[in-house]
Parts: C-alpha cells; sequence; structure tokens
C-alpha cells in the first residue's frame, strides 16, 4: 500500500525534527534563569558594598542587566545562550532587554523611523500592552471590592 504525499511529508517531518526532553530542557532554563539571577544578586551586592542603599542600587542592578542584555544580543552571544537555556533567558529582565534590542537590531537596515522606530516593541509590546492592562484591570476589581 503506497503513502499518499501528505502522509510521506508527516513521516519525513518526524525523521528531521529533533526530539524534544522536556526534564532537560527545564533544568537547562533553571540554570539560565539562576545563573542570570546570580549575577544580579552579585551586581546588587558589589552596589550596596560602594555604599549605594537598596533601592538605588536595585535600580542600578535594573539598568546594568539591560545594558548588558542589549550589548549581548548586539554581539550575537545573547541568541546562544538563549538557544541553550530557553525560558530561562527570555522570562528575566535581561529577556526584554534582548526582545527590544533584537528588534531593533533586525529592522535597522528599513531605517530609523520606519525601521528601528515602528518595529523596536513589536515583540516587547504585547508584553507590555497586557501587562498594563492585566494590572490596570486587577486595580479596578480590588477598587470594586474595597467599595463593599
Amino acid at each position: 500500500m503506497e503513502m499518499s504525499k501528505e502522509e510521506q511529508y508527516q513521516e519525513y517531518v518526524k525523521q528531521v525534527t529533533p526530539g524534544k526532553n522536556l526534564p532537560l530542557q527545564m533544568l537547562k532554563a533553571f540554570l539560565a534563569g539562576g545563573v542570570i539571577c546570580v549575577l544580579g544578586q552579585g551586581i546588587l551586592e558589589w552596589l550596596s558594598y560602594l555604599g549605594l542603599d537598596q533601592k538605588t542600587a536595585g535600580s542600578w542592578c535594573s539598568i546594568i542587566l539591560v545594558a548588558l542584555s542589549a550589548i549581548l544580543t548586539g554581539l550575537g552571544v545573547y541568541a546562544t545562550i538563549t538557544k541553550w537555556g530557553g525560558a530561562g533567558c527570555l522570562v528575566p529582565i535581561t529577556g526584554f532587554a534582548n526582545s527590544v534590542a533584537a528588534s531593533a537590531i533586525e529592522f535597522k537596515a528599513e531605517g530609523q523611523v520606519f525601521g528601528i522606530g515602528s518595529k523596536i516593541f513589536i515583540i516587547a509590546g504585547p508584553v507590555i500592552l497586557y501587562g498594563i492592562f492585566s494590572s490596570w484591570l486587577l486595580g479596578v476589581i480590588y477598587w470594586v471590592i474595597g467599595l463593599f
């Protein structure tokens, strides 16, 4: 019995698609995210050691992590790290910075306005939009509950 073209294609896809090892992916994500968090904590401790108060040190730590992520994205290093660490690299603040920097780099050939200016938040934009909207909605719900 001969297979249809669709069945042949599906069989080919099964052969060439790499298998996924979920426990290994989870371990890698945990390790990658953990390393980013340890790096952040190290920066925070270093800044506190230099005499900055906790709030100022936290702000500078965020700025440094975002800058490092943007620089590593520009150098093409963050993509390699993310390919290995998966969501562990994408979830923290460094992942947000990576998504903004990667969009800017990808669309820079289209110019400052129609490229970078228009598309810089193409990935991060929905995160910002739905984050703000959901926090507003929860605030309204909290306010309504407080009326009773």
